[in-house]
C-alpha cells in the first residue's frame, strides 16, 4: 500500500480515537460537577442520578443493534450520524434549563455514543490487518483509558474555570466544536460503504426488542440501586435473564442472518475475551467511582484536585496502552494476564497506602500505586480487545465489538453498583476504611478476569494449534 493509504489510513484512525474520546469522557466528567447541577437546577438526588445513569443505560442498549445496522448498512453513515446527534445533545445538555431537560438530553446523547462506538471498532476491523490492527486498537485502548480516568480532572478543570455557576454547562458544550470538526473530517476519511455492505439485509427486528429489553432489565437495578428503594427491584433481574435466554434462543433458530452471530462465542479467543472485559470493566469503572467520591467528599478534596489525584492512573495507561499494542502480536494473552496482575499489585499498593498515610495526604501517598495500576488496565483493555476480536471476520467486526462494548457497559454498571453499595454501607467506619472495603470488592472482579486469562493460557499450552491469532 502507498505512503498516502497509509497516511489516510492513519487520519481515519485519528478521527475514530477522537470520537471515541469524546463518548467515553461523558462516562466520567460529570461525576465532579454534579453539586454545581443540584444548585444551578435544584435538582433531587434521583435526578442527579438519571444524569449519571441515563447515558449509560442508553449507551448500552444501542451498542448490538448500531453495530448489527454499520455491519449491514454503512459504518461511516452510522459513525457521523452518532456524531451529529452527540453533538446536538451536547449542547442541549449544556443550556438545559431544567433538570428535566439535561436528563433527556443525556438519555439521547447516550444513544449516540452507542451508535458511535461499535463503528470505531468495525472501522479498525475493516482498515488494519495483523500487526497494525493490535497498534491500532492500542491507540483505541489508550483512548479508552485516557478518557475514562482523565474525565474528573478536564471536569474539574472546567467547573474551576468557568465557575460553579456556570462551569457544568462547559462539561457538555466542550463536546460542539469537536463534533463540528469531525463531521467533515468523517465523510473525507473514512472508508465508503462497499457494496457488499449495501444489500439490503434483515436486521433482525425481534431480537432488537428481545436484546434490549434483556439489557435494560439488567441494567435498570443497579443504576437505580439507590432511588428505587426496596427489593423489589432485583425481580428484573431474573426476568431480564429469562428475556435473554429467549434471545439466545431466537438467534439459533432465526432463518436469516441474526442480529448476533453466536457461533462466535465457540471461538475461545472470543468467549474468554468477552468474559475478561466484563469482570475487569466491573472493577475499572468502580475505582473512579469510589475514588473521587472518597476524596471529594471525605477528605473535602475540590473537584479539581479530585481530578488531579486521578492522572497517574491515566498516564500509566496511556503509556502502556500504546505498548500493549505493538506488544500483544507477540505476546498474546499472556500480556493481558500480566497486566491484570500488575493492576492487582498496584490497587493492593493503594489500599496500603490509605492505611498508612491516612487523612488529606492520601491523593499524593497514592500517585504511584496508581500509576502502577494505570500501567496495568493499558496493558489489559487494547490487547484484550485485540484478541477477542482477532478471529472476527471484518464484515462482522461492529456487531462483535457491539457485544464485547454490551459486555463492558452490564460489567461497568454491576461493578459501580457492588462496589459502591459496599462504600456506603461502610461508612460508618470512615471514610478511609469505606474506601478500602470498596476497593476489595474491585480487587475480586479483577482477580476473576486474571482467572479467565490463565485459564486460556492453560488451554493453549494444552492444545497449541487452538491459539487465536491477532
Amino acid at each position: 500500500m502507498g505512503t498516502s493509504g497509509v497516511d489516510t489510513r492513519k487520519r481515519a484512525l485519528a478521527v475514530c480515537l477522537t470520537a471515541a474520546f469524546m463518548t467515553g469522557l461523558d462516562v466520567s466528567i460529570v461525576n465532579v460537577a454534579l453539586p454545581s447541577i443540584r444548585t444551578a437546577l435544584s435538582a433531587s438526588d434521583d435526578g442527579l442520578q438519571w444524569t449519571v445513569s441515563g447515558y449509560a443505560l442508553t449507551f448500552g442498549l444501542l451498542l448490538v443493534p448500531a453495530g448489527r445496522l454499520g455491519d449491514a448498512r454503512s459504518r461511516r453513515t452510522i459513525f457521523m450520524w452518532g456524531v451529529a446527534l452527540f453533538t446536538l445533545s451536547s449542547a442541549a445538555c449544556g443550556l438545559a434549563p431544567a433538570i428535566e431537560v439535561l436528563i433527556v438530553s443525556r438519555l439521547v446523547q447516550g444513544m449516540a455514543a452507542g451508535m458511535l462506538n461499535p463503528q470505531v471498532s468495525g472501522l479498525i476491523q475493516q482498515m488494519f490487518l495483523g500487526y497494525e490492527r493490535g497498534r491500532a486498537f492500542g491507540a483505541l485502548g489508550a483512548t479508552i483509558g485516557v478518557s475514562t480516568a482523565a474525565g474528573p480532572l478536564i471536569g474539574g478543570t472546567l467547573v474551576t474555570a468557568f465557575g460553579a455557576e456556570h462551569g457544568w454547562r462547559w462539561v457538555f458544550l466542550v463536546n460542539v466544536p469537536i463534533g463540528l470538526v469531525l463531521l467533515p473530517l468523517a465523510w473525507k476519511l473514512l472508508p465508503a460503504p462497499q457494496v457488499v455492505h449495501r444489500r439490503q439485509q434483515s436486521m433482525d427486528p425481534l431480537g432488537v426488542v428481545l436484546l434490549g429489553v434483556g439489557v435494560a432489565g439488567v441494567l435498570l437495578p443497579f443504576i437505580q440501586r439507590n432511588q428505587w428503594e426496596g427489593p423489589a427491584k432485583w425481580l428484573l433481574v431474573p426476568g431480564a435473564l429469562a428475556v435473554l435466554g429467549t434471545f439466545v434462543a431466537w438467534e439459533r433458530s432465526y432463518k436469516r442472518e441474526p442480529l448476533v452471530t453466536l457461533a462466535l462465542f465457540g471461538k475461545r479467543s472470543y468467549r474468554l475475551g468477552t468474559a475478561i472485559a466484563f469482570f475487569y470493566f466491573s472493577g475499572f469503572t468502580g475505582i473512579f467511582f469510589i475514588y473521587t467520591l472518597y476524596l471529594q467528599s471525605g477528605e473535602g478534596y475540590s473537584p479539581l484536585l479530585a481530578g488531579l489525584s486521578i492522572t497517574p492512573f491515566a498516564l500509566g495507561s496511556a503509556t502502556a496502552a500504546m505498548i500493549g499494542g505493538r506488544l500483544v502480536s507477540r505476546m498474546g494473552r499472556r500480556l493481558v494476564a500480566l497486566g491484570l496482575t500488575t493492576v492487582i499489585v498496584g490497587l493492593a499498593a493503594t489500599m496500603a497506602a490509605t492505611a498508612l498515610v491516612p487523612g488529606h495526604g492520601v491523593g499524593l501517598a497514592t500517585a504511584l500505586p496508581l500509576l502502577v495500576a494505570g500501567v496495568g488496565s493499558g496493558l489489559v483493555i487494547s490487547p484484550n480487545q485485540a484478541i477477542t476480536l482477532s478471529e472476527v471476520p471484518p464484515a462482522g467486526g461492529g456487531s462483535a465489538a457491539g457485544v464485547l462494548q454490551t459486555g463492558q457497559r452490564l460489567g461497568s454498571a454491576i461493578g459501580i453498583a457492588a462496589a459502591g453499595s459496599t462504600f456506603f454501607s461502610s461508612l460508618g467506619e470512615g471514610w478511609d476504611t469505606a474506601f478500602r472495603h470498596g476497593l476489595s470488592v474491585v480487587l475480586v472482579s479483577i482477580f476473576v478476569a486474571l482467572l479467565a486469562a490463565l485459564w486460556d493460557l492453560y488451554r493453549t499450552y494444552r492444545s497449541p494449534q487452538d491459539r487465536g491469532s491477532v
